[in-house]
């Protein structure tokens, strides 16, 4: 079985479709608002933290497996938490310092999301939502780093 990074850019094109789509909505209510328009806008935002977290998720797995290159004891990297796994891709060149902190930054936000109620999750929703831009083109940088270290390992 060869690895490959096609799910994680197929997460990256689905989170800028559904941000194109929450930005023609957010138009299209400014004109006429109404319930149905609503209801749209936020199902697209739930559906962006979905396939954010997918993405997220799908991420901290690829990385380990590619981290595992990198070390002769591919059991330490599975014990490793998700925030380790980022720092130890800048450390070998796959994230660099600004990249690491952004993707730290995302996983953080993800995690204060879960822990709100009320308006901070509003709030909360707002500032992942804001995020998505830069996590997209970070992704799409990242593909190929890993899809390299597959590559090399084959």
């Amino acid at each position: 079985m060869s690895l490959n990074v096609d799910y994680l850019l197929r997460t990256a094109d689905k989170l800028e479709q559904i941000l194109a789509a929450i930005e023609q909505t957010d138009k299209e209510i400014h004109g006429k608002p109404n319930e149905c328009d609503d209801f749209l806008s936020e199902l697209h935002r739930d559906e962006a933290i979905r396939v954010f977290e997918l993405s997220l998720d799908t991420v901290g797995k690829l990385l380990r497996k590619a981290l595992k290159a990198f070390t002769c004891n591919p059991r330490q990297v599975d014990s490793l938490v998700f925030n380790d796994v980022l720092r130890h891709a800048g450390k070998h060149g796959l994230l660099d310092i600004a990249g690491v902190e952004r993707w730290i930054g995302c996983r953080g936000h993800l995690n204060d999301s879960a822990d709100c109620d009320g308006e901070d999750v509003a709030r909360q929703i707002l500032d992942i939502l804001a995020l998505l831009p830069q996590y997209v083109t970070d992704a799409r940088v990242l593909a190929p780093k890993i899809q390299a270290v597959f590559d090399a390992a084959a």
